[in-house]
């Protein structure tokens, strides 16, 4: 599996690479890969998407190296290359073609390193810590693996003010746990427990049901009680969206619709994300498209 991450991403290949071919790297493997939508969604201002895409190369290839390998020692070890890149990049010595292409995008919008190298401590974090003790200990957690990433875009915005900061964090953590909450039962394929280890023992949920995908009204309880903590999350969290101009309202907007949206997918499943994963349709993200092109607001 380490060999196949390697190759995609040609991570070890030092042939030199102009910024035209970095830029048109990202832009590829923005399209190849989508979430609960296109990375970058229609709204974007054709000046920010290579910027964007440069970013989610990072993040991409940076997710990939902690949940792909197989193994710890090799996630480790390649993470650790990684963020030796990272930081050659800043020093101004960019070698593969992500940091190529990301080089601009740091160089256009003053980014600090802070911020790529809380997520890379994430993805380290997920190699000898699968399980959180408390919903604190997840929330910790978060500000690594989610929060960054909503920073990074504010900053393309050219917002850097704790504001809007604080917000985008609450928004980040609520996408972040929400898709935990949809993918209980995938994450236990990969060896992680998500959900606080604490509530486990609160709701009367044991490790054993969920490895055998046994939906129970203590965890249907268990998933309705996370579930509102995520929606407080996205209530807190949305008031940036009255904060930033256009460029990014309408795609911070479809990216908080679609996570309210798969809330309303697992209420709708009755709480049971063992036996079934929510998601949404095709024609049900087209629905949330064609509500913000029409000037509505879907996260309300």
């Amino acid at each position: 599996m380490s060999h196949a991450v390697v190759e995609r991403y040609r991570l070890h290949d030092d042939r030199l690479v102009t910024l035209a071919q970095a830029r048109r790297l990202a832009d590829e493997l923005a399209h190849a890969q989508y979430e609960n939508f296109s990375v970058a969604s229609w709204f974007l201002p054709r000046a920010l998407r290579p910027h964007f895409y440069s970013i989610y190369a990072f993040c991409r290839v940076s997710d990939d190296l902690g949940d792909e390998i197989g193994d710890p020692a090799q996630s480790l070890a390649l993470l650790a290359e990684w963020r030796a890149e990272l930081h050659a990049c800043y020093a101004g010595e960019p070698r593969h073609w992500v940091f190529v292409a990301l080089a601009e995008t740091i160089a256009a919008f003053d980014i600090p390193v802070e911020p790529f190298d809380r997520l890379l401590d994430a993805f380290v974090r997920d190699q000898g810590q699968p399980r959180y003790a408390t919903y604190d200990d997840l929330l910790s957690y978060c500000r690594c693996s989610a929060d960054p990433v909503g920073r990074l875009v504010l900053y393309l915005g050219g917002y850097r003010d704790e504001e809007r900061q604080r917000l985008s964090d609450r928004t980040c953590t609520a996408l972040q746990i929400t898709n935990f909450w949809q993918d209980v039962a995938r994450d236990w394929d990969k060896g992680r427990v998500y959900l606080p280890l604490e509530d486990l023992r609160e709701f009367g949920v044991s490790e054993e049901q969920l490895a055998a995908r046994r939906c129970t009204d203590g965890y249907r309880a268990l998933l309705r009680f996370e579930c509102d903590r995520a929606r407080a999350l996205f209530a807190e969290g949305v008031g940036l969206l009255d904060l930033v101009d256009r460029r990014l309202r309408r795609d911070i907007g479809l990216f908080t619709a679609g996570g309210l949206k798969i809330l309303d997918r697992i209420a709708a499943q009755n709480y049971d994300t063992l036996t079934s994963r929510p998601a949404l349709s095709k024609l049900g993200k087209l629905a949330l498209v064609l509500r913000v092109l029409l000037g509505g607001r879907p996260w309300r």
